[in-house]
């Protein structure tokens, strides 16, 4: 099991009740991560290279090239504000 059943404030509180409002530590980390994924989602869908093709094994090649290239983007966009 990768995450236990802990239970964590969030830090806000309801405005009706105004109680701490607490959720379980899989989902906090589940909402800090998703935002990474939506966003490479989102670009993918932008300049995607799939096309109409009746081969499902060609579809899968070009999603793996397209995520490929995204990434080198990516890491080649990270370095050069690091510099």
């Amino acid at each position: 099991m990768i995450h236990d059943a802990t239970i964590i404030n969030e830090g806000r509180k309801d405005r009706k009740t105004n109680m701490e409002i607490k959720k379980p530590y899989v989902v906090g980390q589940f909402n800090k991560f998703i935002k990474g994924v939506d966003r490479a989602n989102q670009y993918l869908g932008f300049y995607s290279l799939l096309r109409k093709t009746v081969k499902w094994s060609k579809k899968v090649v070009l999603y793996l090239l397209n995520c490929a290239l995204s990434n080198t983007f990516f890491v080649y966009r990270t370095l050069q504000t690091k510099e």
